[in-house]
Protein backbone atom coordinates (compact mmCIF):
# COMPACT_ATOMS: atom_id res chain seq x y z
CA UNK A 1 0.00 0.00 0.00
CA UNK A 2 1.09 3.11 -0.92
CA UNK A 3 1.46 6.45 1.30
CA UNK A 4 -0.78 8.59 -0.60
CA UNK A 5 -3.36 6.09 -0.53
CA UNK A 6 -3.44 4.81 3.11
CA UNK A 7 -6.06 5.89 5.69
CA UNK A 8 -5.46 6.82 9.31
CA UNK A 9 -7.78 7.38 11.72
CA UNK A 10 -6.34 9.20 14.80
CA UNK A 11 -8.40 8.94 18.04
CA UNK A 12 -6.85 11.15 20.99
CA UNK A 13 -8.76 13.29 23.51
CA UNK A 14 -5.91 15.96 23.67
CA UNK A 15 -6.91 18.89 21.23
CA UNK A 16 -3.60 20.12 20.71
CA UNK A 17 -1.80 16.35 20.95
CA UNK A 18 -4.52 15.51 17.59
CA UNK A 19 -4.03 18.47 15.71
CA UNK A 20 -0.28 18.31 15.47
CA UNK A 21 -0.53 14.90 14.90
CA UNK A 22 -3.09 14.99 12.00
CA UNK A 23 -0.32 17.90 10.09
CA UNK A 24 2.36 15.85 10.48
CA UNK A 25 0.58 12.25 8.85
CA UNK A 26 -1.27 14.67 6.29
CA UNK A 27 2.26 15.98 5.88
CA UNK A 28 3.88 12.98 5.04
CA UNK A 29 0.89 11.78 2.48
CA UNK A 30 -1.93 10.04 4.52
CA UNK A 31 -5.50 10.61 4.26
CA UNK A 32 -6.07 11.28 8.05
CA UNK A 33 -9.10 11.68 10.33
CA UNK A 34 -9.55 12.29 13.82
CA UNK A 35 -11.74 11.49 16.58
CA UNK A 36 -11.94 12.93 20.33
CA UNK A 37 -12.74 9.75 22.09
CA UNK A 38 -13.56 5.86 21.53
CA UNK A 39 -16.92 6.20 20.84
CA UNK A 40 -16.43 8.70 17.87
CA UNK A 41 -13.22 6.63 16.78
CA UNK A 42 -15.49 3.44 16.22
CA UNK A 43 -17.67 5.14 14.27
CA UNK A 44 -16.03 6.34 11.62
CA UNK A 45 -13.73 3.12 11.61
CA UNK A 46 -17.21 1.57 10.53
CA UNK A 47 -17.97 4.16 8.07
CA UNK A 48 -14.57 5.16 6.88
CA UNK A 49 -12.95 2.02 7.26
CA UNK A 50 -9.21 3.25 8.30
CA UNK A 51 -5.83 1.21 7.14
CA UNK A 52 -4.23 2.07 10.53
CA UNK A 53 -5.75 3.38 14.05
CA UNK A 54 -3.77 5.55 16.44
CA UNK A 55 -5.37 5.76 19.92
CA UNK A 56 -4.46 6.80 23.36
CA UNK A 57 -4.55 4.81 25.88
CA UNK A 58 -6.37 6.96 28.65
CA UNK A 59 -9.19 8.68 27.55
CA UNK A 60 -12.66 9.33 29.45
CA UNK A 61 -15.51 6.95 29.72
CA UNK A 62 -13.90 4.36 26.85
CA UNK A 63 -9.84 3.41 26.87
CA UNK A 64 -7.60 2.80 24.46
CA UNK A 65 -7.40 -0.93 25.06
CA UNK A 66 -11.04 -0.88 24.53
CA UNK A 67 -11.50 0.50 21.47
CA UNK A 68 -8.75 -1.78 20.47
CA UNK A 69 -10.48 -4.68 21.40
CA UNK A 70 -13.79 -3.22 19.46
CA UNK A 71 -11.44 -2.42 16.51
CA UNK A 72 -10.13 -6.22 16.60
CA UNK A 73 -13.76 -7.73 16.87
CA UNK A 74 -14.62 -5.49 13.69
CA UNK A 75 -11.53 -5.85 11.49
CA UNK A 76 -9.15 -8.28 13.17
CA UNK A 77 -6.72 -7.82 10.39
CA UNK A 78 -6.59 -3.60 10.97
CA UNK A 79 -3.82 -3.03 12.52
CA UNK A 80 -3.51 -0.50 15.77
CA UNK A 81 -0.86 1.37 17.46
CA UNK A 82 -1.52 2.64 21.53
CA UNK A 83 0.13 5.77 22.51
CA UNK A 84 0.29 6.85 26.35
CA UNK A 85 2.47 9.48 28.04
CA UNK A 86 3.16 6.63 30.91
CA UNK A 87 3.96 3.72 29.21
CA UNK A 88 5.26 0.24 30.92
CA UNK A 89 6.31 -2.91 30.02
CA UNK A 90 3.10 -4.51 31.15
CA UNK A 91 0.82 -2.33 29.59
CA UNK A 92 2.36 -3.19 26.30
CA UNK A 93 2.39 -7.01 26.68
CA UNK A 94 -1.23 -6.50 27.56
CA UNK A 95 -1.69 -4.52 24.42
CA UNK A 96 0.08 -6.30 22.44
CA UNK A 97 -1.71 -9.84 23.63
CA UNK A 98 -5.10 -8.23 22.48
CA UNK A 99 -3.69 -7.11 19.27
CA UNK A 100 -2.00 -4.20 19.09
CA UNK A 101 0.98 -4.05 16.43
CA UNK A 102 2.97 -1.36 18.49
CA UNK A 103 2.78 0.91 21.63
CA UNK A 104 4.58 4.30 21.36
CA UNK A 105 5.26 6.83 24.32
CA UNK A 106 4.26 10.44 24.39
CA UNK A 107 6.17 12.77 23.16
CA UNK A 108 6.28 10.90 20.29
CA UNK A 109 9.32 10.57 18.08
CA UNK A 110 8.32 11.48 14.80
CA UNK A 111 10.74 10.14 12.54
CA UNK A 112 10.73 7.22 14.73
CA UNK A 113 6.73 6.93 14.34
CA UNK A 114 7.22 7.74 10.65
CA UNK A 115 9.57 4.74 10.32
CA UNK A 116 6.40 2.65 12.21
CA UNK A 117 3.87 3.41 9.69
CA UNK A 118 5.80 2.85 6.86
CA UNK A 119 7.14 -0.67 7.83
CA UNK A 120 2.77 -1.93 9.52
CA UNK A 121 1.39 -0.17 6.14
CA UNK A 122 3.65 -1.91 3.78
CA UNK A 123 3.07 -5.29 5.22
CA UNK A 124 0.84 -5.57 7.93
CA UNK A 125 0.55 -9.49 8.42
CA UNK A 126 4.01 -9.14 8.80
CA UNK A 127 3.82 -6.95 11.94
CA UNK A 128 0.42 -8.82 12.84
CA UNK A 129 -0.10 -9.14 16.91
CA UNK A 130 2.07 -11.54 18.29
CA UNK A 131 2.80 -11.80 22.21
CA UNK A 132 6.01 -13.26 22.29
CA UNK A 133 7.38 -10.75 19.69
CA UNK A 134 7.68 -8.27 22.38
CA UNK A 135 11.07 -8.41 24.00
CA UNK A 136 11.92 -10.14 27.04
CA UNK A 137 12.44 -7.30 30.08
CA UNK A 138 16.02 -7.47 30.99
CA UNK A 139 16.82 -7.26 34.80
CA UNK A 140 15.61 -3.65 35.09
CA UNK A 141 12.50 -4.25 33.95
CA UNK A 142 12.74 -2.78 30.10
CA UNK A 143 12.72 -3.93 27.04
CA UNK A 144 15.86 -4.26 25.03
CA UNK A 145 16.09 -0.80 23.89
CA UNK A 146 15.94 0.57 27.91
CA UNK A 147 12.30 1.41 27.09
CA UNK A 148 8.69 0.03 27.45
CA UNK A 149 8.43 -3.43 25.44
CA UNK A 150 11.86 -2.27 23.09
CA UNK A 151 10.12 0.90 21.72
CA UNK A 152 12.36 3.04 19.99
CA UNK A 153 10.77 6.00 21.30
CA UNK A 154 11.39 7.00 25.27
CA UNK A 155 8.71 9.40 27.40
CA UNK A 156 12.38 11.18 27.84
CA UNK A 157 12.75 11.55 23.91
CA UNK A 158 15.39 13.62 21.99
CA UNK A 159 16.24 17.20 23.00
CA UNK A 160 14.65 19.06 20.19
CA UNK A 161 18.21 21.10 19.42
CA UNK A 162 19.46 17.63 19.19
CA UNK A 163 16.48 16.20 16.89
CA UNK A 164 14.57 18.98 15.40
CA UNK A 165 11.50 17.64 17.74
CA UNK A 166 9.51 20.73 18.64
CA UNK A 167 6.45 18.91 19.45
CA UNK A 168 3.59 20.80 18.60
CA UNK A 169 5.68 24.44 17.52
CA UNK A 170 5.54 24.49 13.81
CA UNK A 171 9.96 26.17 13.57
CA UNK A 172 13.18 25.71 12.32
CA UNK A 173 14.67 28.64 14.51
CA UNK A 174 16.99 28.53 16.82
CA UNK A 175 14.73 30.83 19.03
CA UNK A 176 12.44 28.62 19.42
CA UNK A 177 14.62 25.52 19.82
CA UNK A 178 16.12 27.18 22.58
CA UNK A 179 13.21 27.97 23.54
CA UNK A 180 10.97 24.33 23.31
CA UNK A 181 14.05 23.24 25.47
CA UNK A 182 13.51 25.64 28.12
CA UNK A 183 9.93 24.35 28.02
CA UNK A 184 10.61 20.58 28.31
CA UNK A 185 12.88 21.24 31.04
CA UNK A 186 9.59 23.43 33.45
CA UNK A 187 7.80 20.29 32.32
CA UNK A 188 9.52 18.27 34.36
CA UNK A 189 8.68 20.11 37.45
CA UNK A 190 5.74 20.66 39.41
CA UNK A 191 6.27 24.40 39.63
CA UNK A 192 4.29 27.45 39.08
CA UNK A 193 5.27 28.83 35.26
CA UNK A 194 4.81 32.36 34.34
CA UNK A 195 4.77 32.74 30.42
CA UNK A 196 5.18 36.01 28.53
CA UNK A 197 5.29 36.78 24.77
CA UNK A 198 3.14 38.98 22.53
CA UNK A 199 -0.36 38.16 21.18
CA UNK A 200 -0.19 35.25 18.58
CA UNK A 201 3.05 34.13 20.00
CA UNK A 202 1.18 30.87 21.18
CA UNK A 203 1.15 30.97 24.91
CA UNK A 204 -1.78 28.58 25.43
CA UNK A 205 0.22 26.22 23.04
CA UNK A 206 3.06 26.26 25.45
CA UNK A 207 1.30 25.76 28.49
CA UNK A 208 -0.73 23.04 26.92
CA UNK A 209 2.71 21.50 25.89
CA UNK A 210 3.88 21.85 29.40
CA UNK A 211 0.87 19.61 30.71
CA UNK A 212 0.88 17.48 28.28
CA UNK A 213 4.71 16.71 28.55
CA UNK A 214 4.07 17.08 32.46
CA UNK A 215 3.43 14.07 35.14
CA UNK A 216 -0.02 15.46 35.29
CA UNK A 217 -0.93 14.62 31.49
CA UNK A 218 -3.55 12.05 32.23
CA UNK A 219 -5.10 14.66 34.40
CA UNK A 220 -7.40 17.70 33.13
CA UNK A 221 -6.00 21.15 31.50
CA UNK A 222 -8.14 23.75 32.01
CA UNK A 223 -7.55 27.49 30.47
CA UNK A 224 -9.31 30.78 31.42
CA UNK A 225 -8.57 33.75 30.00
CA UNK A 226 -8.95 36.91 32.42
CA UNK A 227 -9.30 39.60 30.15
CA UNK A 228 -12.24 37.78 29.03
CA UNK A 229 -14.82 37.49 31.63
CA UNK A 230 -16.48 40.19 33.88
CA UNK A 231 -14.48 41.36 36.44
CA UNK A 232 -17.87 40.77 38.71
CA UNK A 233 -17.90 36.80 37.56
CA UNK A 234 -13.76 36.24 37.93
CA UNK A 235 -14.39 34.60 41.11
CA UNK A 236 -17.71 32.12 40.33
CA UNK A 237 -15.42 31.22 37.27
CA UNK A 238 -12.31 30.09 39.30
CA UNK A 239 -13.57 28.95 42.63
CA UNK A 240 -17.15 28.13 41.75
CA UNK A 241 -20.47 29.24 43.07
CA UNK A 242 -23.83 27.42 44.55
CA UNK A 243 -27.17 27.93 43.56
CA UNK A 244 -28.73 31.31 44.91
CA UNK A 245 -25.50 32.88 45.44
CA UNK A 246 -26.17 35.58 43.21
CA UNK A 247 -28.91 36.82 40.32
CA UNK A 248 -28.47 34.32 37.56
CA UNK A 249 -26.92 31.20 39.67
CA UNK A 250 -29.61 28.70 38.85
CA UNK A 251 -27.83 25.89 40.12
CA UNK A 252 -24.15 24.93 41.72
CA UNK A 253 -20.82 25.41 39.85
CA UNK A 254 -17.71 23.54 39.78
CA UNK A 255 -15.34 26.26 39.13
CA UNK A 256 -11.78 26.12 37.10
CA UNK A 257 -10.09 25.01 40.42
CA UNK A 258 -12.10 22.08 40.98
CA UNK A 259 -12.25 21.09 37.38
CA UNK A 260 -8.53 20.90 37.26
CA UNK A 261 -7.85 18.90 40.26
CA UNK A 262 -4.82 16.75 39.78
CA UNK A 263 -4.38 18.60 36.48
CA UNK A 264 -3.32 22.23 34.87
CA UNK A 265 -4.95 25.52 35.78
CA UNK A 266 -3.98 27.79 32.63
CA UNK A 267 -4.58 31.94 33.88
CA UNK A 268 -4.22 33.45 30.80
CA UNK A 269 -3.91 37.55 30.52
CA UNK A 270 -2.91 36.94 34.28
CA UNK A 271 -2.42 41.40 34.19
CA UNK A 272 -6.23 41.32 34.03
CA UNK A 273 -6.94 39.81 37.03
CA UNK A 274 -9.60 41.78 39.21
CA UNK A 275 -7.03 43.21 42.09
CA UNK A 276 -9.99 42.59 44.48
CA UNK A 277 -9.58 38.51 43.87
CA UNK A 278 -6.00 39.12 43.62
CA UNK A 279 -5.65 38.25 47.32
CA UNK A 280 -7.83 34.80 47.52
CA UNK A 281 -6.37 33.87 44.49
CA UNK A 282 -2.65 34.12 46.36
CA UNK A 283 -3.54 32.02 49.44
CA UNK A 284 -5.27 29.17 47.24
CA UNK A 285 -2.12 29.45 45.11
CA UNK A 286 -0.10 28.64 48.70
CA UNK A 287 -2.86 25.73 49.95
CA UNK A 288 -4.98 27.59 51.70
CA UNK A 289 -8.41 25.99 51.10
CA UNK A 290 -11.20 27.69 49.16
CA UNK A 291 -15.08 28.01 49.26
CA UNK A 292 -17.76 28.38 46.24
CA UNK A 293 -19.56 31.97 46.22
CA UNK A 294 -22.19 31.84 48.35
CA UNK A 295 -20.62 28.36 49.92
CA UNK A 296 -19.65 27.53 53.39
CA UNK A 297 -17.36 23.83 52.38
CA UNK A 298 -13.93 24.52 52.72
CA UNK A 299 -12.44 22.71 49.35
CA UNK A 300 -9.02 22.38 48.01
CA UNK A 301 -7.94 21.20 44.31
CA UNK A 302 -3.92 19.78 44.02
CA UNK A 303 -3.57 21.65 40.55
CA UNK A 304 0.13 23.40 38.90
CA UNK A 305 -0.68 26.84 37.45
CA UNK A 306 0.82 28.47 34.25
CA UNK A 307 0.22 31.65 33.94
CA UNK A 308 0.55 33.97 30.78
CA UNK A 309 0.54 37.78 30.14
CA UNK A 310 1.33 39.94 27.00
CA UNK A 311 2.63 42.53 28.95
CA UNK A 312 5.93 43.16 30.91
CA UNK A 313 4.35 41.32 34.14
CA UNK A 314 7.28 43.89 36.04
CA UNK A 315 5.58 46.88 34.86
CA UNK A 316 1.80 45.77 35.33
CA UNK A 317 3.46 45.05 39.14
CA UNK A 318 4.44 48.86 39.13
CA UNK A 319 1.17 50.47 37.70
CA UNK A 320 -0.37 48.61 40.27
CA UNK A 321 -2.35 45.49 38.34
CA UNK A 322 -0.72 42.73 39.45
CA UNK A 323 0.15 42.22 43.07
CA UNK A 324 4.21 41.62 44.16
CA UNK A 325 3.68 38.99 45.98
CA UNK A 326 1.36 37.19 43.02
CA UNK A 327 4.04 38.06 41.03
CA UNK A 328 6.56 36.22 42.84
CA UNK A 329 4.21 33.22 43.83
CA UNK A 330 3.16 32.88 39.55
CA UNK A 331 7.04 33.59 38.12
CA UNK A 332 8.92 30.71 39.63
CA UNK A 333 9.71 29.53 36.36
CA UNK A 334 9.64 32.57 33.72
CA UNK A 335 9.63 31.38 29.93
CA UNK A 336 9.16 33.85 26.98
CA UNK A 337 8.29 33.56 23.52
CA UNK A 338 9.87 35.31 20.79
CA UNK A 339 7.78 37.18 18.75
CA UNK A 340 7.88 36.19 15.16
CA UNK A 341 9.93 38.52 13.64
CA UNK A 342 12.55 37.30 15.99
CA UNK A 343 12.29 34.16 14.36
CA UNK A 344 14.79 33.50 11.86
CA UNK A 345 13.54 31.83 8.83
CA UNK A 346 9.96 30.72 10.83
CA UNK A 347 8.25 32.81 8.45
CA UNK A 348 8.63 30.73 5.16
CA UNK A 349 8.52 27.68 7.20
CA UNK A 350 5.26 28.27 8.87
CA UNK A 351 3.56 29.99 5.97
CA UNK A 352 4.57 27.19 4.09
CA UNK A 353 3.22 24.80 6.31
CA UNK A 354 -0.20 26.72 6.65
CA UNK A 355 -1.09 26.77 3.54
CA UNK A 356 -0.60 22.77 3.14
CA UNK A 357 -2.89 22.50 6.26
CA UNK A 358 -5.83 25.32 4.98
CA UNK A 359 -5.56 23.74 1.65
CA UNK A 360 -7.05 20.39 2.80
CA UNK A 361 -9.59 22.32 5.59
CA UNK A 362 -11.24 24.60 2.60
CA UNK A 363 -10.93 21.51 0.06
CA UNK A 364 -8.20 23.41 -2.31
CA UNK A 365 -5.14 22.26 -3.78
CA UNK A 366 -1.84 22.69 -1.85
CA UNK A 367 -0.20 26.15 -3.63
CA UNK A 368 3.26 27.11 -3.18
CA UNK A 369 4.07 30.82 -2.47
CA UNK A 370 6.29 32.58 -5.31
CA UNK A 371 9.46 34.17 -4.25
CA UNK A 372 8.39 37.73 -4.36
CA UNK A 373 5.44 37.14 -1.91
CA UNK A 374 7.17 34.96 0.58
CA UNK A 375 10.18 37.82 0.72
CA UNK A 376 7.16 40.24 1.55
CA UNK A 377 5.55 38.22 3.96
CA UNK A 378 9.30 37.47 5.60
CA UNK A 379 10.05 41.73 5.62
CA UNK A 380 6.77 42.25 7.34
CA UNK A 381 7.00 43.08 11.14
CA UNK A 382 3.88 40.81 12.39
CA UNK A 383 2.41 42.56 14.93
CA UNK A 384 0.51 39.76 15.47
CA UNK A 385 2.69 36.95 15.19
CA UNK A 386 2.17 33.85 14.43
CA UNK A 387 -1.80 34.06 14.47
CA UNK A 388 -1.98 37.03 11.97
CA UNK A 389 0.29 35.13 10.00
CA UNK A 390 -2.10 32.11 10.15
CA UNK A 391 -4.94 34.29 9.17
CA UNK A 392 -3.00 35.91 6.21
CA UNK A 393 -2.02 32.76 4.89
CA UNK A 394 -5.81 31.23 5.12
CA UNK A 395 -6.83 34.31 2.99
CA UNK A 396 -4.40 34.10 0.47
CA UNK A 397 -5.41 30.22 0.18
CA UNK A 398 -8.84 30.90 -0.34
CA UNK A 399 -8.40 33.67 -2.84
CA UNK A 400 -5.83 32.15 -4.88
CA UNK A 401 -6.96 30.44 -8.09
CA UNK A 402 -3.33 30.21 -9.46
CA UNK A 403 -1.07 27.58 -9.46
CA UNK A 404 1.11 29.78 -7.01
CA UNK A 405 -0.13 32.40 -4.44
CA UNK A 406 1.53 35.36 -5.19
CA UNK A 407 1.48 39.14 -4.03
CA UNK A 408 -1.88 40.06 -4.98
CA UNK A 409 -3.29 37.24 -2.85
CA UNK A 410 -1.19 39.17 -0.35
CA UNK A 411 -3.60 42.37 1.85
CA UNK A 412 -2.53 45.74 1.17
CA UNK A 413 -0.70 46.64 4.57
CA UNK A 414 1.75 43.72 3.62
CA UNK A 415 2.34 44.44 -0.41
CA UNK A 416 3.12 48.04 0.37
CA UNK A 417 3.98 48.74 3.68
CA UNK A 418 5.23 52.24 3.05
CA UNK A 419 1.51 53.42 2.43
CA UNK A 420 -0.18 51.16 5.12
CA UNK A 421 -2.24 52.86 7.61
CA UNK A 422 -0.66 51.28 10.22
CA UNK A 423 0.48 53.55 13.10
CA UNK A 424 -0.38 56.44 11.19
CA UNK A 425 -2.75 58.22 12.86
CA UNK A 426 -4.54 62.00 11.90
CA UNK A 427 -6.07 64.53 14.48
CA UNK A 428 -7.83 67.55 13.82
CA UNK A 429 -5.99 70.37 14.86
CA UNK A 430 -8.49 71.36 17.26
CA UNK A 431 -8.82 68.13 19.40
CA UNK A 432 -8.90 68.00 22.84
CA UNK A 433 -7.12 65.17 24.81
CA UNK A 434 -10.18 63.12 25.29
CA UNK A 435 -10.99 63.11 21.53
CA UNK A 436 -7.55 62.61 20.63
CA UNK A 437 -7.46 59.71 23.36
CA UNK A 438 -10.76 58.32 21.64
CA UNK A 439 -9.46 58.29 18.26
CA UNK A 440 -6.54 57.00 18.78
CA UNK A 441 -8.47 53.43 20.18
CA UNK A 442 -10.77 53.61 17.49
CA UNK A 443 -8.19 53.97 14.75
CA UNK A 444 -5.99 50.81 16.73
CA UNK A 445 -8.99 49.10 16.76
CA UNK A 446 -9.39 49.30 13.39
CA UNK A 447 -5.57 48.54 12.67
CA UNK A 448 -6.06 45.29 14.71
CA UNK A 449 -9.25 44.32 13.23
CA UNK A 450 -10.96 44.73 16.38
CA UNK A 451 -8.58 42.72 18.54
CA UNK A 452 -8.78 44.59 21.87
CA UNK A 453 -5.46 42.61 23.16
CA UNK A 454 -3.44 43.46 20.86
CA UNK A 455 -4.88 47.42 20.65
CA UNK A 456 -4.06 47.15 24.09
CA UNK A 457 -0.45 45.92 23.62
CA UNK A 458 0.17 48.75 21.10
CA UNK A 459 -0.99 51.21 23.19
CA UNK A 460 0.55 50.05 26.39
CA UNK A 461 -2.58 49.78 28.56
CA UNK A 462 -4.48 46.55 29.82
CA UNK A 463 -7.01 45.18 27.69
CA UNK A 464 -9.27 45.81 30.46
CA UNK A 465 -8.61 49.94 29.99
CA UNK A 466 -9.58 49.51 26.66
CA UNK A 467 -12.88 47.37 27.63
CA UNK A 468 -13.80 50.59 29.88
CA UNK A 469 -12.79 52.94 27.77
CA UNK A 470 -15.20 51.91 24.59
CA UNK A 471 -18.26 51.60 27.47
CA UNK A 472 -17.69 55.04 27.87
CA UNK A 473 -18.02 55.99 24.37
CA UNK A 474 -20.95 53.72 24.40
CA UNK A 475 -19.43 51.73 21.85
CA UNK A 476 -19.83 48.03 21.08
CA UNK A 477 -17.16 46.59 19.54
Amino acid sequence: MSESSARILVVDDDPTFRNVLEMRLQGWGYHVKVAANADTGSRIAEGWDPDLVLSDVVMPETSGIQLLERLRKDRPGRPVILLTAHGSLEMAVDAMKLGAVDFLTKPLNYRNLEAVLTEVLASPASLAPIADTVPAPDSDGKGAQGDPAGDTTSAEGPLPDEEGDLGPFLAVSRAMKDFFHLLRTAAESDAAVLITGESGTGKELAARTIHTLSARAEGPFVAVNAAAIPAELMESELFGHEKGSFTGATGEREGCFEMADGGTLFLDEIGEMPKALQPKLLRVLDGTPFRRVGGKKELSADVRIVAATNREPRAAVEEGALREDLFFRLNVLSLHLPALRDRDGDVAYLATSFADSLARKHGRPFRKFDDEALALLERYAWPGNVRELRNVVERAVVLSGEETIGTAQLPPYIREPDRATRGSYRFPADATAEETEKELILQTLDATENNKSETARRLGVSVRTIRNKLKTYGIDR
